[in-house]
């Protein structure tokens, strides 16, 4: 197994190499060559299995040769160890043919724990492998910064600088980066927005003498393990309703399309997916691009779902890769052209390929709040303003559908990371669980920078322990 470049002119990498290089030297991101199949009948005795045993047999087929299989193991089992439910990702049903899929239970209460416990370990031992330091650099607009914190905090590897926008994450999410005081981890608040934290991150691994300097890798869903480890919770669910021998639809709350794009990856591999179904807030520019056909930028509006407040979709780039047939050349265009007039037009062709898969959603923030004192009415559950805008999106399209297929929302984060929305829509304000309470009594460390690469790339000179010898 191979990986190559969505813009075609980087060098093909082994699964490790793609590992901690994250962002390809040209710009786009890597995929595998191709994508293993699994036959129904391994699918079908998934049924019960541990998560950890469904997991090697999803993730190893695209490691192939580059980590010995017991070792590989023994990093899977070690990574969801610490899950405080046994089934790591259990599911629930909230109505009638619709369930919720609860990815919170890791140690940050929210879904990027699943994939990013099992990173932090596979960077960890790939850099003490070949005796090196690495700095991980992110963009977060919420979750993935404390996911990525937690998973590599202490660890004598590595040093992590993640970028949050200022103000614009909530206060439990801004805690969770702020009160760790290993000496490794440093919290950059921006004066700007998530797409500009995360156009800084790309800015970075394109300045080659940068990140040849301090060995650049990355722990966003632009890094292709990630995208990976997420397809495992498709594949546990769908067994748990009845795949193979009948087909599950999702409905996932969307910021950057890789925990979706996870999905397609699945289907891919064989796992019977009727619809993927992308839940946007009112930042809709996937699901402008859907009805439209245009893929355009306008300016974030900030909502009770931060982590959803992004117009620039990363990981959408691999899903026009495919679209297009893997044209390198027409991707290339496409992102051009988004760098110099802030959008595209989708062609009609690779348009209706991506209709055929996926449908799309915007949930505003009335439906939100209403969909939240909805959940908790009729089922006495508290769902986070990201998953009320998933189960959202699925009652909608429920309804248009006729409901053939199980609808399965992705539940993306605890509720008590939002407990002042929690409280508006139903007069209940969660408690952190006993491990978090802390943190809100601890003090903060955060270093707040302008909106400017070139004063990051200083802070990071100076503060980067990795060098390239």
């Amino acid at each position: 197994m191979t990986y190559i470049s969505t813009r075609g002119e980087a060098p093909a990498l082994t699964f490790t190499q793609a590992l901690l290089t994250g962002l390809a030297s040209d710009g786009g991101l890597y995929l595998p060559d191709h994508y293993p199949r699994l036959a129904p009948e391994t699918i079908r005795a998934f049924a019960g299995r541990p998560y950890a045993e469904v997991a090697a047999s999803v993730i190893t087929p695209f490691v192939g040769d580059d980590l010995p299989a017991g070792l590989l193991r023994e990093m899977i089992d070690d990574a969801y160890a610490g899950f405080r439910h046994p089934a790591v990702t259990p599911l629930s049903q909230l109505d009638s043919n619709l369930y919720f899929l609860e990815l919170f239970h890791g140690a940050t209460l929210a879904f990027k724990d699943v994939a990013m416990q099992l990173l932090g370990r596979l960077m960890d031992h790939v850099l003490k492998m070949h005796g090196r330091r690495a700095t991980i650099v992110g963009a977060t607009s919420g979750d993935t910064g404390a996911a990525a914190i937690e998973a590599f905090r202490g660890l004598a590897q590595v040093d992590v600088f993640i970028l949050y926008p200022h103000g614009r994450v909530s206060d439990v999410q801004r805690r969770q980066m702020t009160t760790v005081a290993d000496a490794n981890i440093h919290a950059i608040a921006i004066e700007g927005t998530f797409d500009d934290a995360q156009a800084i991150i790309k800015g970075l691994f394109q300045n080659q003498t940068l990140r040849g300097e301090l060995n650049l890798s990355g722990v966003n869903s632009i890094n292709w393990a990630r995208v990976v480890a997420q397809a495992v919770y498709y594949f546990t669910s769908a067994v748990t309703l009845g795949a193979p021998h009948r087909t599950i639809s999702y409905a996932v709350p969307t910021g950057n399309f890789g925990d979706i794009l996870a999905g397609w990856i699945a289907k891919r591999m064989g796992l019977p997916i009727d619809r993927l179904l992308i839940a946007t807030n009112t930042n809709d520019i996937l699901a402008r691009a859907l009805r439209d056909g245009r893929y355009e930028v306008r300016g974030v509006e900030p909502t009770q779902s931060p982590s959803m407040d992004i117009q620039v979709s990363s990981n959408f780039e691999r899903l026009l890769f495919e679209a297009y047939g893997r044209d390198s050349q027409a991707l290339r265009r496409l992102m051009a052209q988004l760098s110099q007039s802030r959008g595209f037009s989708i062609d009609p062709g690779p348009l209706e390929t991506i209709r055929a898969e996926f449908a799309a959603e915007a949930v505003n923030e009335q439906e939100t709040t209403e969909e939240i004192a909805r959940v908790y009415r009729e089922a006495e559950v508290l769902i986070d303003p990201h998953s009320a805008v998933g189960v959202a999106a699925a009652r909608r399209h429920l309804n248009i559908t006729s409901g053939e297929s199980p609808m399965v929302v992705l539940g993306t984060a605890h509720p008590a990371k939002f407990p002042d929305a929690m409280e508006k829509a139903t007069g209940v304000r969660p408690p952190l669980p006993p491990h978090l309470a802390e943190i809100l009594e601890k003090p903060e460390r955060l270093t707040l920078l302008p909106n400017d690469q070139g004063v990051i790339e200083e802070f990071l000179r100076k503060y980067a322990r990795a060098k390239i010898h």
